[in-house]
């Protein structure tokens, strides 16, 4: 006679919630980063193509010089980013989306769709 004991197979509740878990932990990692305040308009802010610092400053309506640059920094440590010198004179720096930043923006576009559709009172 065959179990019937879901638990037992490798799809049971066993796998399911490991599965789960590692869901969980790599959607909290995310969102962790993501959901820190300017990283993701920063990144959707370079959907276009590269751009200096003060276009950045430009495109992310009120954020302050420090906090772009910390961000910028965060957003190259994690490898979202690219940020390219060029030698002078003048010397300028340039902020591109790195192949993974890129892979990120439909999930991003993705998410904005949902809420737009989803979510009925603006941010608070």
């Amino acid at each position: 006679m065959k179990s019937t004991d879901s638990s037992a197979g490798p799809s049971g509740p066993a796998l399911h919630d490991e599965t789960s878990q590692h869901c969980d932990a790599a959607l909290v990692h995310a969102f962790s980063f993501l959901g820190k305040r300017w990283n993701g308009v920063i990144l959707g802010s370079l959907v276009n193509g590269e751009a200096g610092f003060s276009e950045l400053k430009r495109r992310v309506e009120g954020i302050s010089d420090s906090v772009l640059s910390d961000r910028l920094s965060e957003l190259q440590a994690v490898g979202l980013i690219v940020r390219t010198v060029q030698a002078g004179p003048p010397v300028s720096v340039s902020y591109a989306l790195s192949t993974a930043g890129s892979a990120l923006i439909p999930a991003m576009t993705a998410l904005g769709t949902w809420a737009s559709n989803n979510l009925t009172s603006g941010p608070a």
